[in-house]
């Protein structure tokens, strides 16, 4: 395998892996956030996270290719490897999106308490004052004026 065939299977891969992962998000965009985003991170370290092949020439493959290869086939002695380098990636790309929602998450309570006070003070605002209140409620009583608010030349008596 000639270095370009080599950077050649890693593109299409890549592009592959991409697809793959973009078919993910879709499927599991309807589910609660918490249980998501981690099975987001857990997909996206299982395709991309690549493991050494030949050592003499550096050349690396997907984690996940190697594995399933090795273990279908039993062609190599590379499958343990594989499995290691999966792990060791997904607990590094686990303990840095708990770190990462650690962060995130008191900032998000304070953004919420402050999007609750603003739409508190809102409603607040556009509650009429008493004097509104009244106004209206003297303006239904009044019989001098029509339903158009123009005044009646006649005043009705009442009964």
């Amino acid at each position: 395998m000639t270095e370009n065939d080599y950077l050649l299977a890693w593109a299409a891969y890549g592009v592959a892996a991409l697809g793959c992962l973009l078919v993910w998000f879709r499927l599991t965009g309807w589910m609660w956030r918490w249980l998501r985003e981690p099975l987001r991170v857990l997909v996206a370290v299982l395709l991309l996270t690549p493991t050494i092949v030949d050592p003499a020439k550096d050349m690396f493959a997907p984690a996940v290719a190697i594995t399933a290869l090795d273990l279908v086939f039993k062609v190599g002695n590379n499958a343990w490897k594989a499995a290691l380098d999966l792990t060791m990636y997904s607990l590094i790309a686990l303990v840095l999106y708990l770190v990462f929602a650690g962060i995130r998450w008191p900032i998000e309570r304070k953004l919420q308490a402050r999007r609750a006070e603003r739409e508190a003070a809102r409603t607040a605002d556009e509650e009429p004052t008493l004097r509104e209140v009244m106004r209206e409620r003297a303006a239904e009583a009044d019989t001098r004026y029509d339903n158009h608010g123009d005044r009646r030349l006649r005043i009705e008596p009442r009964l």
